[in-house]
């Protein structure tokens, strides 16, 4: 592929999911609009359908352009069985941007529609922050604890947008996603945890065992999720353009236990043994990514 040709194509595929977003844009943000104002939780709840197909229709559009223009091959090693209704915790490993496209693609029609914990921050990014808004993607403030420790009264406010955006999940079949590791992979994070983990950095436990204290009863199973790109990590501009030429995913279908749901701010035991069941998941990842790499 010419260095023009792949500019031109990473261009058009950019401009295709410009106007498909903003298409849809209009429609799905009115309906979040008219969804707060109506105080019947009956007709919330229709509305959330809506708007969730609608954006599944924004997704698969999405998912053609890249089928045509990308040609990126997704292999799939697995052969676990989803279902559209059933309540999921989706854990992924997280490297690239592109990480959430090919998420969209392999799960879209499959699972109910994914929301991601986003960070506040992305909210204001034009068009596509109020549409996150208008679907009930859960948006994140972390406190640091130098922050907590100037003003105590920040401790707690974290779990509680997490407590807030679960419960609106509890009505219909929903898929709430969570990266673990809170950030992209990029050598210098990974020199600077330590190289815990040959291929990851360290999970942050503690947004889902929020989550899982507000929906631990409701929810069916916890989807993990190993993504490997075998050409080293693409940026989204490679991927739009084709230069990603394959990605592979690994699908775990794990239970949810009565022990993993738990007071995890305040039990010091319950904490210690969540955060030990994360690891394990995580070090059986690390060996699943340089399975899927060899």
């Amino acid at each position: 592929m010419s260095h023009i040709s792949f500019h031109l194509k990473a261009s058009l595929s950019l401009l295709l999911i410009v106007l498909n977003t903003l298409f849809w844009f209009t429609p799905v943000v009115a309906l979040g609009v008219i969804k707060v104002l109506i105080p019947n939780a009956w007709i919330r709840g229709k509305l959330n359908l809506i708007i969730d197909r609608m954006a599944t229709c924004w997704i698969a559009l999405n998912n053609l352009n890249q089928s045509l223009l990308g040609r990126t091959k997704v292999t799939r090693y697995d052969q676990e069985r989803l279902s559209l209704n059933a309540w999921y915790m989706l854990i992924s490993n997280h490297q690239s941007w592109v990480d959430i496209l090919i998420l969209q693609r392999i799960f879209n029609r499959k699972i109910p529609f994914l929301k991601f914990f986003l960070k506040q921050e992305l909210i204001w990014v034009p068009f596509i922050g109020l549409t996150w808004w208008a679907l009930d993607f859960p948006f994140m403030k972390r406190y640091s604890q130098a922050a907590i420790a100037k003003r105590p009264e920040l401790k707690g406010k974290d779990i509680e947008v997490t407590r807030k955006a679960c419960e609106k999940y509890q009505f219909s079949p929903v898929t709430v996603m969570n990266f673990l590791e809170g950030t992209r992979l990029t050598a210098s994070k990974h020199e600077k945890q330590g190289k815990k983990f040959n291929n990851l950095l360290t999970p942050k436990a503690g947004g889902l065992a929020f989550a899982l204290s507000v929906m631990g009863e409701r929810l069916d199973n916890l989807l993990d999720v190993t993504l490997v790109y075998p050409n080293g990590i693409p940026s989204f501009w490679d991927y739009l353009g084709g230069k990603v030429k394959e990605v592979k995913v690994h699908i775990r279908v794990l239970p949810i236990s009565e022990e993993r749901i738990g007071n995890y701010l305040e039990d010091e035991d319950f904490r210690k043994a969540f955060q030990l069941w994360v690891n394990e998941i995580w070090l059986q990842k690390d060996q699943q990514i340089e399975v899927m790499l060899n």
